[in-house]
């Protein structure tokens, strides 16, 4: 470049410069985007089943809410610790609607005690001292009715793949304030077409 075209293009700049109030903008660092969970107050706790068996469970309520809030309960064996990063993705719309948010590690999964049963059947209601996945909702939802401050008193359910089929578990039985439930993509046969088995093929590779 020679001393005419760098002196040019020197004058071009400052032109451009002087310019910039006028209408030209330029482009600023973003921000750091708000943790949606940041809005929520956390509650961790061990929810007491009707066998002594406890379940870890995370409650998230909304600190700014005025009135009491229906409970979102979701239900699930692949871990809670990082449930709080929905409210900017799966549950990024629902965050902003008014709910306490209530996340629960399964029977023997994780955070929780006891016993993981893959897909346990449904519990035999003549033997008292019988759970299943429903019967661990119902205490669960039992439990949060009278140790969740500010709750309505009304719950509902929702879930993807196995947590689907958890909440179609909840319906066999329900607990009388679980008003709405969304099971999604639930498994309604492990014999036919599903993750472990097709046609009766079973997939040990996948099972393992």
């Amino acid at each position: 470049m020679t001393h005419l075209t760098r002196r040019a293009a020197y004058a071009a700049l400052v032109i451009v410069s002087a310019a910039a109030p006028c209408g030209i903008t330029f482009a600023q660092t973003p921000a750091t985007p708000a943790d949606p969970a940041a809005a929520f107050e956390k509650t961790e706790v061990m929810v007491p089943m009707r066998d002594g068996v406890k379940l870890h469970t995370t409650i998230y309520a909304p600190k700014n809410a005025t009135g009491n809030l229906p409970i979102l309960l979701t239900r699930t064996p692949y871990g809670i610790a990082a449930a709080g990063g929905s409210f900017a993705t799966s549950y990024a719309e629902l965050a902003e609607e008014g709910f306490i948010f209530a996340f629960q590690d399964i029977r023997g999964r994780f955070g929780s005690e006891g016993q993981f049963v893959m897909l346990r059947p449904p519990r035999d209601k003549r033997d008292t001292k019988a759970i299943d996945e429903g019967s661990d909702t119902y205490d669960t939802i039992e439990w949060m009715l009278k140790n969740v401050p500010r709750n309505n008193g009304r719950v509902g359910m929702l879930g993807v793949s196995y947590p689907g089929w958890l909440t179609v578990m909840a319906m066999l039985d329900p607990h009388p304030a679980l008003k709405a439930v969304s099971p999604q993509a639930s498994p309604a046969s492990m014999f036919l077409g599903d993750d472990f088995h097709h046609n009766g093929a079973f997939r040990l590779s996948y099972g393992f």
